[in-house]
């Protein structure tokens, strides 16, 4: 049963990993932005990146959006961190 729970935890890290990447390569092609599949992405990944993006390097104008490689750390470190927990109760 634990293990099951494990690989439910990882897929659906997973699959939010992908989610950021793939909005990551979007931000860049600005004629998908009102995509509907483009909009769910968006509202999916919200919710992860925004905590992230208050801390850029750089000025206003011309800063570094290091967003998503911190929500892809936080992810694996919960991930690491809830297998952590499950084992304790193995």
């Amino acid at each position: 049963m634990i293990s099951l729970i494990a690989q439910v935890i990882d897929n659906v890290i997973l699959i939010l990993t992908i989610a950021i990447v793939i909005r990551s390569f979007l931000s860049f092609l600005p004629q998908f932005r009102s995509n509907k599949l483009t909009m769910l992405l968006y509202d999916v990944t919200d919710p992860l990146l925004k905590p992230f993006q208050r801390f850029q390097i750089g000025g206003s104008a011309m800063g570094v959006d290091f967003s998503p490689i911190a929500a892809i750390i936080a992810l694996n470190v919960i991930g690491w961190l809830s297998k952590l927990f499950l084992s304790l109760f193995s």
